[in-house]
């Protein structure tokens, strides 16, 4: 880490002549920082900042340029995400023909017999938007095993070699809280939703430990690159949790990191004595997450009423909400084992049942400080809006998918439904904490994307210019609120990051415009100009010398 070393021997930085958005509210505004080793160590005018310089003090002159606390992702997978940045690019296909030829292609450059994973694609950008088979991507990839997985991670299309090792065919059982699509004939055509991944996923070779360094260094980068210096992966299984530590260990983490493991493995992390919020102010864990269903896309997220593209499916419970009592044990469990629980809800029934589980929690087990999650919180009853302040929920979501699902979601669920869907202003006025991330790779690691997203609600297509859904709009102070301070306090981390004060950690980014004073529209258009991580420059221009990324 080079660039790292350059500045170990810092001691005092000052960046003067900015405008910075503190996230203080007893100090909203500033024009310059002081930073000592990785910890602010003041706040305020230039001139009074400047007053700290001693000749071996380095100064920054910003030239007016906006600063913020560094973005914290209250929703990544972060080790996939990496991973993924090197699969076939299939996201941005246009059209079946054109997935397979760019399919075929990337496999040509790969040893016969290798896996090919990933993929992030998306038929809804297909005209017509149908799903893809194994018979469309069979004679391209007769040497390889593929299964690349739609962008939202909730369905997967397997070619029929990868079906033949997985030993999946036309008398393969249903599977609980998943869907194996087949033709009319009964055989499977490839494509697997949900719990029914699991049947191909468990053949897979599990990735080597060079491998998973390897995708977490990638996504090191791109995270920089995005002014990204927390991440709570919600996918941080016990093999990369060890490489996160290696990496910590041998100073190579260049992002905070709040990891989350599976719901049902709370036993393991209770037996072990792990309690929310466990570790140091690089790596901690105590989270737990679970699933009440899949997504939107996919047709499996929950819902009380039809798809109306879909009218013979209302979507699935997961496999664990498939078993509500069992479900609500771990919940239990995991809570009394004084875990921090986030559950995946899209759908409003899904949301539904687990605000009812989280009340239920808090009724039989005493009220304490939980901060309880829902991931995603992306389709509400009207009437569960306010629950989630009430009942002290943390609605952690990604407001990228708005203006990605935005395109496409009225055909599946009607403009009734539709008005609160990703309801950012709703549930702000109604007293619920924002905690905003990204949920990438399902969506790009880009905070100022994502701030563009809930502030103008402008679907990628270009067919909403005023914003799909205009009244769920927020201001930009209050997203980007929502990706510092809320996603710091989601984690059990507003004491020591989210804002810019005195005595918290130096994370910080620097933008090219003033986010909070151009046309929101524009927003789209900024940079990140400066990435600064426990006191250090790891993205950016160096203002007295070269770049150091």
């Amino acid at each position: 880490m080079p660039a790292l070393k350059a500045e170990a021997a810092l001691t005092l930085l000052l960046l003067v002549n900015a405008k910075v958005w503190t996230g203080n509210p007893q100090q909203p505004e500033a024009e310059a920082i002081a930073i000592r080793g990785n910890r602010i160590e003041g706040v305020g005018s230039t001139a009074e900042i400047l007053r700290r310089q001693t000749p071996d003090t380095r100064v920054f002159d910003l030239h007016g340029r906006r600063v913020i606390a560094g973005f914290n992702d209250a929703h990544v997978h972060f080790y996939s995400g990496g991973a993924n940045l090197n699969s076939p690019p299939l996201r941005y296909s246009k059209s079946q023909e054109d997935f397979k030829n760019t399919l075929a292609l990337y496999a040509k450059r790969l040893p016969a017999g290798r896996w090919i994973l990933g993929g992030n694609w998306d038929h809804e950008n297909w005209t017509p938007d149908e799903l893809p088979t194994r018979q469309l991507i069979d004679p391209v990839t007769q040497s390889w095993p593929v299964f690349i997985n739609r962008l939202d991670g909730h369905m997967s299309l397997a070619n029929s070699l990868a079906l033949k090792l997985a030993g999946i065919d036309r008398n393969t059982k249903d599977v609980s809280g998943g869907v194996i699509v087949r033709d009319a004939s009964g055989d499977p055509t490839g494509i697997l939703k949900d719990a029914a991944q699991n049947l191909v996923e468990r053949v897979i070779p599990a990735p080597t430990p060079d491998q998973i360094r390897d995708a977490i260094r990638a996504a090191q980068t791109y995270a920089a690159a995005n002014g990204v210096t927390s991440v709570q992966d919600m996918s941080a299984a016990p093999d990369i949790f060890r490489v996160y530590q290696t990496m910590l260990r041998n100073g190579e983490l260049t992002v905070r990191i709040s990891g989350h493991q599976p719901l049902r493995s709370w036993q393991r992390l209770a037996d072990a004595g792990v309690i929310a919020d466990f570790g140091n102010d690089y790596l901690h864990i105590g989270g737990v997450k679970g699933f009440a269903d899949g997504s939107l896309g996919s047709t499996t997220a929950l819902f009380f009423a039809p798809y109306l593209d879909s009218p013979n499916t209302s979507g699935i419970p997961s496999a664990e909400l498939a078993n509500p009592a069992q479900m609500w044990s771990d919940i239990e469990n995991a809570d009394s084992a004084g875990l921090q629980i986030a559950i995946h809800a899209i759908g409003d029934k899904a949301n539904n049942m687990i605000l009812g589980f989280y009340e239920r929690l808090e009724r039989e087990h005493g009220k304490r400080d939980r901060r309880l999650r829902i991931e995603h919180a992306q389709h509400l009853l009207l009437g569960d809006i306010p629950r989630f302040a009430r009942d002290h929920v943390i609605a952690s979501m990604q407001p990228y998918h708005c203006i990605d699902d935005g395109r496409w979601a009225e055909k599946r669920i009607g403009p009734e439904r539709a008005k609160t869907t990703y309801a950012f202003r709703s549930l702000l006025d109604s007293g619920a904490t924002l905690a905003f991330g990204s949920d990438w790779d399902v969506a790009p690691m880009a905070p100022l994307m994502g701030i563009y997203a809930a502030v103008t609600r402008r679907t990628l297509d270009g067919k909403h210019p005023n914003g799909w859904i205009p009244e769920q709009k927020i201001s930009v102070a209050e997203a980007v609120r929502a990706y510092t301070m809320g996603s710091a306090y989601a984690s059990f981390e507003e004491k020591i990051k989210g804002s810019i004060e005195p005595g918290k950690l130096a994370d910080l980014v620097v933008l090219s415009g003033d986010i909070f004073s151009i046309d929101p529209v524009k927003i789209a258009d900024t940079k990140v100009f400066l990435t600064i991580f426990d006191g250090r420059i790891i993205f950016g221009k160096d203002p007295s010398g070269p770049r150091l990324h």
